[in-house]
């Protein structure tokens, strides 16, 4: 099902020319703790990952987006970056999910938050 999918679609995971190119040409550089499986090619010029499940762009670390885009030439299994106590670990983007942030007062709230600095205009 998956190598139909991939041969229609390109949404569910990498597209068949993808898939080809990686085995062929890719050298694997390494993987996060999500899964997702960082690829080079010989002369380093192209950078790529293979999703682990959905591919959304926002499971890639910090650390693997700065080498996926030649930020910093050192992969973060050769040379982690140096993170401080008081960052966060990795969290996807949760727009479109139940877990979405809502401010008060957000109609996707469900209820409206009660207001005591607003009067609602009523005609005459």
């Amino acid at each position: 099902m998956r190598f139909l999918l991939s041969l229609l679609t390109w949404w569910h995971a990498e597209t068949l020319g993808t898939r080809l190119f990686t085995r062929r040409r890719g050298i694997k550089v390494g993987e996060d703790a999500q899964g997702n499986v960082y690829y080079r090619n010989a002369d380093d010029s192209r950078r790529w990952v293979i999703y682990a499940g959905e591919p959304e762009a926002s499971k890639v670390p910090a650390d693997w987006h700065g080498w996926l885009h030649h930020t910093f030439d050192d992969n973060p299994v050769e040379k982690p970056l140096a993170h401080k106590p008081w960052e966060k670990p990795h969290q996807t983007n949760p727009t479109g999910t139940e877990a979405a942030y809502a401010p008060p007062g957000s109609l996707s709230r469900g209820a409206p938050a009660e207001r005591r600095d607003y009067e609602a205009w009523q005609p005459q």
